[in-house]
């Protein structure tokens, strides 16, 4: 991290934490935060789900809600960039305050509730959005919604061809009985629903699915055997979390969804679960409380193809994302490891 970015985020901590997230991202359109642009090698190009990334260094959903800073994103060091999660209408989601930094655990509880400027927005700046990149949508559903599983085929068929991969978010603690799209019969419905609008696109696109950590080993089971039926493309593991064990921070008893720092072990050990399970034949994406390359390879070797981040980069800055990929390469090539693919899996078993 520069001085200059130590400096803007001792500014920015200063702040609310929901209007320092809108200040951050004001800053980056205007060319105020470091933008490396492409981070790569040929030992950290990889492929997922059909698609080309240039490192496994991905944006989680939740930063840039409404793809308004997407040409920036793409030159800030990550292999791939997710926007959202979008809903068919625009929504506000729930009262502020609503997001919470938990400085001591190096974490942040939110409840935003689907917060956005709704899908024709999106749909708008996702048409020109860099096409040098590879960028993805979160798809939501409207809390008021009749039939939360249409909404996520709406989204896709507005935003599809504009996309690289869409994700189907079923795992956001924030509205209510979201969750309850994760059980077995519920999901296999959803699923067939958006599949069905991706197969109507002019070109068909990978899609993925977003589970959250608090699911038993037989609940992670079931969704590996829908998603596999379905034909998913990869699984994002994993959202936020309910639990609260071990924090230490004054807001740590606020309600929402906890991600940063300790969701690491518990996403960690849910990833490799989910690579055993499924055998390796359904590429993983791994998410939760990644804050350093180490940690990053660590989510590798339990079974990701690719990884995540977002809430490191409120302590860390944006230079972060470059900084990990960078580290991840050295890491690879200390193992003896030719490119990311070889090291998928090698480390599994320590995380069961």
């Amino acid at each position: 991290m520069t001085p200059v970015e130590r400096l803007g985020l001792a500014l920015l901590h200063r702040c609310d934490p929901e209007r320092a997230h809108g200040l951050a991202l004001t800053a980056l359109r205007l060319g105020l935060a470091p933008l490396p642009g492409v981070v790569t090698s040929q030992r950290l190009k990889t492929q997922v789900a059909g698609l080309e990334l240039p490192n496994p260094v991905g944006l989680a959903a939740g930063f840039d809600k409404n793809a308004q800073a997407l040409g920036p994103l793409v030159k800030a060091g990550f292999g791939f960039v997710e926007v959202g999660a979008v809903t068919p209408k625009a929504q506000p989601g729930n009262p502020r305050p609503r997001l919470f930094r938990l400085r001591k655990d190096r974490a942040v509880i939110n409840r935003f509730g689907f917060n956005n400027e709704g899908m024709e927005a999106a749909a708008g700046r996702l048409a020109g959005r860099p096409q040098n990149a590879v960028i993805g949508l979160n798809l939501g559903a409207n809390k008021d919604s009749e039939d939360r599983a249409e909404d996520f085929a709406r989204v896709l068929s507005h935003c599809g061809r504009h996309l690289d991969f869409a994700t189907v978010n079923v795992s956001s603690p924030n509205t209510e009985k979201l969750r309850d799209l994760q059980g077995a019969e519920a999901l296999a419905g959803l699923l067939k629903g958006v599949m069905k609008a991706r197969d109507w696109l002019e070109q068909p696109l990978p899609v993925f699915l977003k589970i959250a950590p608090d699911l038993t080993e037989a609940e992670l089971g079931e969704v590996v055997g829908v998603a596999r039926e379905a034909t998913v493309d990869a699984i994002i593991a994993t959202n936020t979390t309910l639990d609260r064990d071990g924090l230490v921070s004054a807001a740590r008893d606020q309600a929402g969804g906890l991600s940063g720092a300790p969701l690491f072990e518990k996403s960690t050990h849910v990833l490799a679960q989910l690579s055993q399970l499924s055998g390796g034949d359904i590429p993983l994406v791994g998410v939760g409380g990644i804050g350093s390359a180490e940690q990053a390879y660590a989510k590798i070797r339990a079974g990701a193809s690719a990884v995540q981040l977002y809430t490191a980069l409120i302590y860390g800055g944006l230079s972060l994302a470059g900084e990990i990929a960078r580290g991840l390469d050295r890491l690879l090539e200390q193992d003896g490891f030719a490119n990311v693919a070889e090291a998928v899996g090698t480390g599994r078993e320590e995380w069961l």
